[in-house]
């Protein structure tokens, strides 16, 4: 092999599971997932996990090994994905990474910050505060704290207002700070293929709106019922299209409106991806045709 590794990233539906399942078998891969949500045991279908007979295929790393009530982080996702190398390369076969979340690329590429662990009291005394003053009172509280990490984020995303002030609290230092310290990456000094698969627009959306159709026949919504209760600060409860069939559950949307809202949420979280691929894989290999065949043979004229 001309490599060591293979990435292949790209917005939610692109067909970019399917494409390195079938790269990994052309040249004794095994895949990885970059996949933040797909990471969750309890959410099989609305995240579109692999399914039993693709599992067959060849080995699948990191899909389904965490619950949904954890807390898990890039930090984590790291370390895993440094396990996981380790274990494709001692069976011989060449990783395949596939996925959407741009920060565990990162992770993979160019490494994280190695930020302590924020104790447990530390955290739950951040949400505490944050119940108490509200989510407005809350961010220009940190504002004031650490202007610099506030002025990258916005009152209403409460996952990581609340990781920065947890820092902040936990630390003495602003979470900004602490990320300029790059760490190591698990692919740093590897021959690596990158690749973006980005269909086009319209065809993106058309699947986006297909695979929806196609989860709610395979039972998402029973598997959002399972996954009620969970904190809706918790990584998992961003799960797309979790929140518009809780609403259903609720008896607060019927199924077409819930549909249509998950279906409009996916489009634009797959914009944002496209977007954040476009400013940062400037130099990987963009695959932008809709043609299974030919998306394919792009990758092969890399790797093989």
């Amino acid at each position: 092999m001309s490599v060591d590794a293979v990435l292949i990233a790209g917005p939610t539906a692109s067909g970019k599971s399917t494409a390195a399942l079938a790269l990994a078998e052309r040249i004794g891969g095994a895949l990885v997932n970059v996949d933040s949500m797909q990471v969750y045991r309890e959410a099989r279908i609305l995240t579109a996990r692999p399914g039993d007979a693709d599992l067959t295929r060849v080995p699948h790393l990191l899909y389904g090994h965490v619950e949904a009530r954890e807390h898990y982080t890039a930090a984590r996702y790291q370390a895993d994905a440094d396990r996981a190398l380790i274990d494709v390369r001692a069976q011989g076969r060449v990783p395949v990474f596939v996925g959407g979340t741009g920060l565990y690329f990162n992770a993979l590429t160019e490494g994280l910050a190695d930020i302590p662990s924020v104790p447990e009291a530390v955290r739950a005394a951040a949400r505490a505060r944050r119940e108490v003053l509200g989510a407005d009172a809350f961010f220009a509280e940190l504002s004031a704290r650490d202007p610099e990490t506030a002025s990258r984020l916005n009152a209403a995303d409460t996952q990581r207002v609340l990781r920065a002030a947890e820092v902040m609290e936990a630390t003495g230092r602003s979470l900004a700070s602490w990320q300029e310290e790059k760490g190591t990456g698990p692919l740093a000094g590897l021959r690596l293929a990158c690749f973006v698969l980005s269909p086009p627009r319209k065809e993106l959306h058309r699947r986006i709106e297909a695979r929806f159709d196609a989860m709610l026949a395979a039972g998402a919504l029973e598997e959002a019922a399972r996954l009620n209760g969970l904190d809706p600060r918790l990584p998992a409860a961003k799960i797309l299209g979790l929140r518009e069939l809780w609403a259903v559950g609720a008896g607060e949307l019927d199924l077409e409106a819930a549909k249509t809202a998950a279906k409009t949420r996916t489009r634009h979280y797959a914009k944002r991806q496209v977007t954040w691929f476009r400013h940062r894989m400037t130099d990987w290999n963009w695959l932008e045709s809709q043609d299974f065949g030919k998306i394919l043979a792009g990758m092969l004229q890399y790797v093989a």
